[in-house]
């Protein structure tokens, strides 16, 4: 197996519109990723939390993810999603995505085999590579 991710993305007002799916779905079909769990999490305006897996949104909101493989499960426990909804702007969505690197499981392999570990790893925003980037021209 790959490395694993969560990502957590937010949709000031509750407007999610559906146009991450297809570069989602295109990530899936390429084998970039293997989508893990999905679940989608609403925080209103007083702060009350609510969170959903795809199977129970209504067929018109499920229908833009309709082409979208993985093995979605109930991995995330109710102590994951208050902490991520934490996160959240009040009157805002977000949806919680846990997936693997499928990209990376050969690497992952071998470092496992060569009796290697992972001592650190981290994510850098584009912002500061975008500044960094800047600053050297």
């Amino acid at each position: 197996m790959g490395p694993v991710e969560y990502l957590l993305v937010e949709f000031p007002g509750n407007k999610f519109k559906g146009e991450i799916v297809p570069a989602l779905i295109e990530l899936v079909e390429n084998e970039t990723i293997r989508i893990i769990d999905l679940l989608f999490v609403k925080k209103d305006e007083e702060g009350n939390v609510s969170s959903f897996e795809l199977s129970a949104l209504s067929n018109d909101e499920s229908a833009a993810f309709d082409d979208l493989d993985g093995e979605v499960s109930d991995l995330l426990s109710e102590e994951d999603i208050l902490n991520e909804a934490e996160l959240l702007m009040p009157g805002s969505s977000g949806a919680i995505l846990v997936f693997e690197n499928v990209w990376a499981e050969r690497f992952a392999t071998a470092v496992r085999n060569a009796d290697g570990r992972v001592v650190d790893n981290a994510r850098i925003p584009a912002s500061v590579i975008e500044a960094a980037l800047a600053a050297l021209s």
